[in-house]
């Protein structure tokens, strides 16, 4: 298995990496310290990203995007959120349903949503699924009829416009979306994965609205938000599959990408709390040498790199699998449990570190503020898409 990159692979990670330390990391802190919703957005910065096809990046090239393969878009996921974890996933939550668009969508779908998305540089995509009292349970127990999606969907006739009324809340791109794929239960007398519809739903939907947006710990400039369903109008034209066929349309590609999506992204805050610790232990100095020559810093710093270096192993490797559509592959589900415990173990040994210069007593009793960053970021992992005992289910695909 040969990672080693190609022409177009370098470019884009070069270019990544440019944008990263110049348009990215100068805002990353005072983003972040905005305590509020909405304030930490920033459209510029997602206007400089999507004029260099950040926003665009998976689209297919037929289609008229970029058409980047899962190990580019890895590379250049883990290159942003190295600088900043949100704001890397600002961008790559597009395309997740750029995947979507091109593997489902009708051809009308396509000229009334994907063409405008190409050519608007603010035309960000969400995807709503949680419920408030929805969450987990749309993945187990898969026979029960009473668990998943409330979210009501109901046609006024054979031929008629769809309504949908309910609630979906935390929803990515919620407050700044133009588009959402809502997840809608359409027959209620079977249960969730034989009776869900996925519907396209503009921002301009009559009945349709934002409701609250999230404040977090982590992820401050990434946006979440309630979308409110109050008798929502959609025409039939907007189901993406077949009704009620909308377990379809959420695996494959589609889904398996939102848990590589989420590993490389870890990936990148690794790579961060790796620099950030290491350039700090040779900068301090401790009884009369550098904090990085006292042993147990070593063996931190040692311990952070070694972990980062195995998680870009299994990142790289669950991009390879998909790339070349490896049958019954778990990398691309199980790599991101695998991230979630090396990144909140990479992000508090650099916190460890760093220790010494708040948590002790020592100095000015402020830990720094882009070391504290890493952590509350990390800390999202926990509970993102799903936790890792949900995730873990993944194993019942295996044969023994």
């Amino acid at each position: 298995m040969d990672f080693s990159l190609n022409e177009e692979q370098r470019r884009w990670l070069d270019e990544a990496q440019h944008f990263a330390q110049e348009v990215l990391l100068p805002h990353s802190l005072k983003r972040d310290q905005i305590e509020g919703a909405f304030e930490p957005w920033d459209w510029d910065i997602i206007k400089a990203g999507s004029k260099i096809g950040f926003r665009t990046f998976a689209v297919p090239k037929e289609l008229g995007g970029h058409g980047a393969d899962f190990v580019t878009q890895g590379l250049v996921m883990a290159a942003l959120a190295k600088a900043d974890s949100a704001m890397s996933k600002a961008f790559s939550q597009n395309w997740k349903w750029s995947h979507l668009i091109a593997q489902f969508c009708t051809k009308d779908q396509k000229d009334r949503f994907l063409t405008p998305f190409l050519a608007d540089d603010t035309y960000v995509i969400g995807s709503a699924s949680t419920e408030p009292n929805s969450g987990s349970d749309n993945r187990y127990p898969p026979d029960d009829k009473n668990a998943g999606f409330r979210l009501k969907a109901e046609r006024e006739s054979a031929d008629g416009d769809w309504i949908l009324n309910g609630d979906k809340c935390f929803i990515a791109n919620g407050s700044v979306g133009k588009l959402f794929f809502i997840n809608a239960r359409s027959d209620f007398s079977v249960n969730a994965r034989e009776g869900t519809t996925v519907f396209m739903v503009p921002l301009t939907t009559p009945g349709f609205r934002i409701g609250k947006i999230f404040n977090k710990a982590g992820w401050r400039f990434y946006q979440n938000a309630e979308l409110i369903c109050d008798n929502a109008r959609l025409p039939h034209a907007n189901v993406v599959g077949e009704p009620h066929k909308g377990q379809k349309v959420r695996s494959g590609v589609a889904a398996e990408f939102s848990d590589f999506e989420l590993a490389a992204n870890a990936l990148g805050i690794c790579d961060a709390a790796v620099e950030c610790g290491m350039q700090f232990a040779k900068k301090e100095k401790r009884g009369g040498k550098a904090l990085y020559e006292h042993q147990l810093v070593q063996l931190k710093v040692h311990e952070m790199r070694m972990l980062t270096e195995t998680l870009r192993s299994y990142v790289m490797r669950a991009a390879w699998d998909m790339d070349n559509k490896v049958h019954g592959s778990l990398s691309p589900v199980l790599v991101m449990a695998y991230s979630t415990d090396v990144l909140q173990r990479v992000t508090r040994l650099n916190l460890e570190v760093h220790g010494a210069l708040g948590a002790s007593g020592a100095g000015s009793g402020m830990i720094d503020a882009r070391a504290q960053k890493l952590v509350r970021d990390g800390i999202i992992w926990t509970h993102l898409a799903g936790d890792n005992t949900q995730r873990l289910k993944a194993v019942r695909r295996m044969s023994f």
